[in-house]
């Protein structure tokens, strides 16, 4: 079963996803603490973590950074509804999708899956696991989730992971902002949604340059974003 935690003090809330999730085949922790979920999310035995931006003591952004400061575990956000400030600053800090609050446990439960799933598909789609990918300097192994950039490892989260390698297998040509988000996040792109051009901002900064000096990937107008081939 894999386990899901939720950082959240709102204890109505808290309960209504854990009976659904746990109903859904989950196995679930809850903290209400800032401090404890940081803890538990950083034990190595959590397969993702649902976190809440408004916490008490420590403000859910800044409980995120901690986390990514030492972990890629996987997190979607649940953030107020039409706050982009707060969605746009934890899809900076790393996060890999967010969930507008008040959610149904049905939505909620779709993302996990959603998310889940792509590293599993990844890893089926790389034979016996030793396939490597490559475009100029850049280095990629979807099934161990690894990638280089001139032999330097790179940090990338789940869904920044998923987002490279499909420009990759598809270096040259243009991939839709739609088809990424249904590699990257398992679902179609929403109306007004922000999520993948925030996320290869962040591929973009991590990544080196081509020898003129262009980023490596670039946004395609009306088609989506391209990675250059060398």
């Amino acid at each position: 079963m894999m386990h899901i935690l939720i950082i959240d003090d709102d204890a109505a809330l808290t309960s209504l996803l854990r009976d659904y999730l746990e109903a859904d085949g989950f196995f679930v922790s809850v903290e209400n603490q800032a401090p404890r979920g940081i803890e538990a999310a950083l034990s190595g035995d959590v397969a993702m973590a649902v976190l809440d931006v408004m916490m008490p003591q420590l403000n859910g952004l800044e409980v995120l950074r901690r986390i990514r400061d030492k972990s890629e575990l996987p997190i979607i956000m649940l953030t107020a509804r039409g706050d982009d400030i707060d969605r746009i600053a934890g899809l900076e800090l790393g996060a890999d999708d967010y969930v507008a609050k008040p959610c149904t446990p049905r939505e909620l439960a779709a993302r996990i899956r959603a998310i889940l799933r792509r590293g599993r598909i990844s890893a089926e789609n790389s034979a016996d696991g030793s396939e490597m990918i490559a475009s100029g300097n850049l280095r990629m192994w979807p099934a161990r989730r690894s990638a280089q950039w001139a032999g330097t490892p790179l940090k990338l989260t789940g869904t920044e992971f998923s987002l490279l390698e499909t420009l990759v297998r598809h270096a040259g040509r243009p991939v839709s902002k739609n088809e990424l988000s249904e590699r990257a996040l398992g679902r179609p792109l929403e109306r007004h949604d922000r999520n993948i051009d925030v996320h290869i901002s962040s591929v973009r900064r991590k990544l080196g340059t081509l020898s003129d000096g262009r980023p490596l990937i670039q946004a395609v107008h009306r088609m989506g974003y391209q990675l250059l081939e060398e």
